[in-house]
């Protein structure tokens, strides 16, 4: 976006956050954009033998390229030894930390302070704007379409595995369900031996596969009359990723990179998995081993275990609640304020979006949910 202007890259070959090959790649990429423009001489590269930093050597090639470019000046200028301030001396507070002033206040405190506020702004708004006005309100923050906007949903199914009049598991087949992200999210469908027309969408932050064991919860549901469909959403269970360099891992969880992604891209990861489960809530709902049915009345059940997944079916089934009967939440997080008095709480990050609470928290979406004649269970031991 900057060419042809004059730009350099500084890099450390053994640069433990930033690849290096990833460096050369780009170098690379805006070599041949600014050869195309006929200026490739105003592009280059600085490698050093260093780590992650602004090292000396990286220092000194970025000196040289802006006086090359600013003062027109060749010459191999090179850094000097220079006199290095103290911790001490650079302090701009008698101590070196700001909370040690007189009443100082953290930007925890502040944030709680702000959410306070913001708590009864959406009290307000929910008691005078109409259920419409606030679900939409939702949607435009979440980021999620109405079933108007999103493609029929799409799936295709790979040859069935186990069950049997004698095996201990119940007859299943295993689906592979498209979505308009491009991923395809696998899923099994677990078909009783005498159904009672329950159909039940189930899912876990750990996996599909996680209680479908012959003793798990899916079996036992099955076993009572339930058509189950066990799915992966993105970024969990079969499609989770393993990235070389996982930054902010361990401070915020699994998940961290493809959160960023998708917030550099104006979406939240809550939106899309919310959408996803809405696509496999109309695949059940049609769902038939002889063939896919038009009918798509019929209701459906959810059950969700964590927060990765519980948040996302609390906002698919409040914004949609004619698609589902029933949803069951266990072991999430049901407040995002919550997080706010607790300053150490990590491993959320990916279970948020922007600027909720400026207009609604998930007490809000079980109100909604509630409104619509949707039973609702949660784990309260989640609190």
């Amino acid at each position: 976006m900057r060419a042809p202007l004059p730009t350099v890259l500084c890099a450390g070959t053994r640069d433990a956050t930033f690849d290096i090959t990833g460096t050369w790649g780009i170098f690379r990429e805006a070599r041949r954009v600014y050869a195309r423009l006929g200026h490739s001489e105003q592009v280059d590269l600085v490698e050093a033998d260093e780590p992650h930093g602004f090292t000396q050597p990286l220092r000194v090639g970025a000196v040289r390229w802006m006086r090359r470019w600013l003062l027109k000046t060749e010459d191999a200028i090179t850094e000097p030894e220079l006199p290095v301030f103290s911790l001490a001396d650079l302090q701009c507070t008698p101590t070196g930390q700001v909370m040690h002033l007189p009443q100082e206040v953290s930007v925890f405190q502040i944030n709680q302070g702000k959410a306070a506020e913001l708590a009864g702004r959406r009290d307000a708004l929910w008691k005078k704007e109409s259920l419409t006005a606030a679900r939409q309100r939702v949607r435009e923050l979440a980021g999620i379409r109405p079933l108007t906007e999103l493609s029929p949903p799409e799936w295709r199914v790979i040859p069935a595995e186990g069950g049997g009049a004698k095996s201990e598991t119940p007859m299943r087949e295993r689906i592979l369900i498209e979505t308009e992200t491009g991923l395809t999210l696998p899923a099994l469908v677990f078909v009783p031996a005498q159904p009672d027309g329950r159909r039940v969408l189930y899912l876990h932050s750990q996996g599909k596969h996680v209680d479908a064991m012959p003793e798990g919860a899916i079996v036992k549901l099955v076993q009572s009359g339930a058509l189950v469909l066990a799915m992966d959403l993105s970024g969990l269970g079969e499609t989770a990723q393993k990235h070389p360099r996982d930054w902010g891992g361990e401070l915020f969880g699994p998940g961290t990179q493809e959160f960023f992604v998708a917030y550099l891209l104006g979406r939240s990861l809550v939106g899309i998995r919310a959408e996803e489960i809405l696509t496999a809530a109309r695949v059940l709902a049609t769902y038939s081993r002889t063939g896919r049915s038009s009918d798509e009345s019929t209701r459906v059940e959810v059950m969700a275990t964590g927060s990765a997944v519980g948040i996302p079916a609390l906002h698919a089934v409040a914004l949609e609640p004619a698609l589902f009967s029933k949803i069951a939440v266990r072991e999430s997080l049901t407040s995002w304020q919550q997080l706010l008095t607790k300053p150490a709480h990590g491993l959320e990050l990916t279970n948020t979006v922007h600027a909720a609470l400026t207009a609604y928290d998930l007490p809000d979406l079980l109100n909604a949910i509630r409104a619509a004649h949707v039973s609702v269970q949660m784990d309260r031991a989640a609190h």
